[in-house]
């Protein structure tokens, strides 16, 4: 006899809950159209799936080790597997594939999962300044959208909306699908209606009736403050649409260029700035050139090369408004050649110690 607990891997007093998430994982590894799958592992999970998951069948099969259905037919769990006789007259299991394996790839049970556009992808390239304080820049997409005519409801404007003759209004259609499973119960988006549930009298003569269309759609980007290299802006709901679903999102991902001058660190902004013997030794104001403009800066006396000058609020504006510093480091510049005069005067502070 087939240990049913066994076969998901799971107690004897397991939770319903965890039996379902056994029987989860074990189809995604064993799922015939997976490669690697093993059919008739998969038929074997199924099988012990369910037994365990209904709770007279698994009553019974707690008392008598095998659950025989209501009139001793169905599910031979003593002669090890799924009992096909019911096929002989045309007959069978008939299962929900929402049910069943919806929640394995992804979908919803019974048809409740909603439609929805395909997500959008691109790149922007901003110069230096802009990703410290932030921009506006509009794209032009060719993509799916919703109909400007008919505004999505499919009609032409003015006609009124009918009962859909396909669905009789449910927005769903049932179809029945034979397998080694049994016959399988599929539920799917009525075709005519795209889900709606009802029909115009007239179509639209834009999207014939769809409610999206391919076309070209400027769209508004707003870029924030501060924003790294490599970061993505999600616009919910500006990617592609879908007819009666929701539509995709569009994703934006920044290219940050490089400046010649700065360079970020966190919310810092870093630079160099070259100053002569004779400033680092007696001191001086030097104008700066920064994203915010020209700034004079003051070089104390006696600085030494490679010592760093904050200066306050110059930096990347964090997400609250607060901005960083700006750190300027000195580099003093000792020259190539020296003059006669200077070499004398360099020799005479060498004589007092310098």
């Amino acid at each position: 006899m087939k240990d049913y607990y066994q076969i998901l891997g799971v107690k004897k007093e397991s939770s319903k809950e965890e039996i379902k998430k056994a029987f989860h994982k074990l189809a995604h590894q064993h799922h015939p159209d997976k490669k690697g799958g093993d059919e008739a592992k998969f038929k074997e999970i199924n099988e012990a799936y369910q037994i365990l998951s209904d709770d007279s069948k698994r009553a019974q099969y707690d008392q008598f080790g095998a659950y025989n259905g209501p009139n001793g037919g169905g599910y031979g769990g003593g002669a090890g597997g799924f009992d096909f006789s019911g096929f002989q007259n045309g007959q069978g299991f008939e299962f929900d594939l929402g049910d069943i394996f919806g929640d394995i790839f992804g979908g919803g049970g019974r048809g409740s999962r909603q439609k929805r556009g395909r997500d959008i992808s691109v790149d922007i390239q901003i110069p230096f300044s802009d990703s410290i304080f932030g921009t506006e820049r509009k794209i032009l997409l060719s993509k799916v959208g919703v109909c400007d005519t008919c505004s999505g409801n499919g009609g032409e404007p003015g006609s009124k909306m009918k009962t859909c003759p396909t669905c009789n209004g449910s927005g769903q259609v049932h179809e029945n699908k034979r397998s080694i499973f049994g016959t399988f119960a599929t539920i799917k988006t009525c075709e005519t209606c795209f889900g709606r549930g009802e029909v115009p009298e007239k179509k639209c003569h834009t999207c014939g009736g769809s409610g999206v269309l391919k076309k070209n759609e400027e769209i508004k980007v707003v870029i924030p403050a501060g924003i790294e290299n490599g970061e993505m802006i999600r616009l919910s709901g500006q990617g592609e649409a879908v007819a009666s679903g929701i539509s995709g999102d569009l994703y934006i991902k920044i290219h940050v260029e490089n400046d010649p001058v700065f360079h970020r660190s966190g919310q810092n902004l870093e630079t160099n700035l070259e100053i002569k013997i004779t400033e680092a030794l007696l001191g001086s104001e030097r104008k700066l050139k920064t994203l915010d403009g020209d700034l004079t800066i003051t070089i104390p006396a006696g600085i030494s090369s490679g010592e760093i000058l904050r200066v306050k609020n110059k930096g990347v504006p964090s997400r609250s408004g607060k901005r960083g510093d700006l750190l300027v480091k000195i580099i003093i510049k000792t020259p190539a050649k020296l003059s006669k005069t200077a070499k004398k005067i360099i020799e005479e502070l060498k004589d007092e110690g310098l």
